[in-house]
């Protein structure tokens, strides 16, 4: 085993440290959590896993200061934020408990034809089998507890490795789930160098593999694994958003501004790009930018910020190389684009980047709202739907005919109407399409998925 020493983003001050688990650990975890689930004499009755889950959520509700603290130090998620992702992950376990009640099978009417006649039929839900969760750096606490709080419920034995960058508020999580009584056995904490992780999600003792990060190692590691294994993943997108003539300009643009400067940007549904009529286009850029103007860049643990850091400072090097590229192809910076030091990088606004950078065909992931003028509602759809993502997007506008043109033209797996497109509750469904991700998200999901059905078929 060896170290990872885990720093705050904003000044890069180390914080704290973690050992990095071997495979040696993980293929006897491995082994453990496969005897665990075959011997159906060890799993542990619904009732006992209610109850550590509620437990659980009195434990975090105890601590979320600390809680906070932690996700703001090693993720640099503002404070303010931060206290909101703790509130939203203790309703996730609650949700678990509820979710559970209602995961269940269903009687199958046999006598519809003369084949099945004379028998009853029912269908029961059970644990798929071992978990292998994968989580990304943006939301520390609250993404594990979407991977791993369901598994807990449903009866899967759980193997969880947090993003390299944010494991403290994953260990803080697992130490708290012990705590509330689950044996170490069913949750492993694993922590690991990227080719022991490949090796743990691709081993065929893993049932269900949940991961949330990037696209590009989402779908490697899909592609390698092995014969049987289930799986979910969740990337990013573009986020676009649709404004028309009749859009509520004054709610809408503090929604645009929170939509796309939360976390400063890093969230995979960040209100990226936003296109509008071409005869308003620069007042609404304007506007957002008169608001990004005002938002404090700092420390995420100092109790007045509003955007904290990038997560390592290659990602400012990254953004700002966007920015320039798109600045000299004739983008306008209506505010920002420019690194205000080594880990962070100003709230920035452009106006009509050109359809062909790299910022207007990836997934930016940093503090930057892109605003294009469009002349026809039609090509503005066009353009939303011309890249490779699709995962939620959203409209503004006093129209209902254009509300649900646009809910039916997008390609999205959500259209929110007059909001942000960063608006998620823990129970909704959240699911990229295309490139975007694979299966579907929010804890009634998850916990199906790792839940499968098996009949039964009782001749009478």
């Amino acid at each position: 085993m060896h170290k990872h020493t885990v720093v705050n983003p904003f000044d890069l001050s180390p914080i704290g440290e973690v050992l990095f688990a071997p495979w040696a650990d993980i293929d006897a975890y491995l082994d453990i959590a496969t005897k665990l689930h075959k011997e159906r004499a060890n799993w542990l009755p619904a009732y006992q896993r209610i109850e550590v889950l509620d437990q659980l959520a009195g434990l975090m509700k105890a601590q979320e200061a600390e809680l906070a603290f932690l996700i703001a130090n090693e993720g640099g998620k503002p404070l303010v934020d931060a206290r909101i992702e703790v509130a939203r992950a203790i309703d996730g376990v609650k949700l678990c408990i509820k979710a559970l009640g209602e995961n269940k099978g269903q009687q199958i009417p046999m006598d519809l034809t003369q084949a099945g006649a004379g028998r009853l039929a029912f269908s029961v839900r059970e644990p798929i089998g071992p978990v292998v969760a994968i989580s990304a750096f943006n939301h520390p606490l609250n993404l594990i507890v979407h991977q791993v709080a369901p598994a807990i419920a449903c009866g899967c034995p759980v193997l969880v490795k947090p993003a390299g960058d944010t494991p403290l508020s994953c260990l803080k999580f697992v130490e708290l789930v012990y705590e509330a009584g689950l044996p170490q056995e069913w949750c492993r904490f694993v922590p690991c160098e990227n080719d022991v992780a490949t090796q743990m999600v691709t081993d065929p003792r893993v049932a269900f593999f949940s991961f949330i990060g990037s696209g590009r190692v989402g779908w490697m590691l899909r592609s390698k694994l092995a014969p049987g294994t289930r799986c979910a993943l969740e990337h990013g997108g573009v986020a676009p958003v649709i404004v028309d003539e009749t859009a509520d300009i004054a709610s809408m643009i503090p929604a645009l501004v929170k939509g796309g400067f939360y976390h400063s940007g890093q969230v995979c549904v960040s209100v990226q790009k936003v296109f509008a009529p071409r005869s308003i286009a620069d007042d609404i850029a304007s506007q957002i930018a008169e608001q990004a103007e005002n938002l404090i860049v700092g420390n995420a643990i100092e109790e007045l910020t509003d955007c904290g850091p990038l997560i390592r400072p290659a990602e400012v090097e990254r953004v700002s190389n966007w920015v320039e590229e798109a600045k000299q192809s004739g983008a306008q910076t209506i505010t920002g684009g420019t690194r205000l030091g080594d880990t962070t990088y100003a709230p920035t606004v452009l106006l009509n980047p050109a359809q062909d950078t790299t910022i207007s065909r990836q997934e930016i992931f940093g503090p930057v709202v892109c605003v294009y003028g469009y002349e026809q509602m039609n090509e503005a759809i066009k353009q939303a739907n011309a890249l490779p993502f699709a995962f939620q997007a959203s409209v503004f506008t006093q129209n209902l005919k254009v509300a649900t043109k646009c809910i039916h033209e997008l390609e999205a797996a959500a259209v929110m109407v007059n909001d942000h497109t960063a608006f998620r509750v823990d129970w909704m469904p959240f699911a990229g399409h295309q490139t975007s991700g694979y299966g579907v998200g929010g804890i009634d999901y998850t916990l199906h998925d790792m839940t499968q059905e098996k009949l039964a078929v009782i001749k009478l």
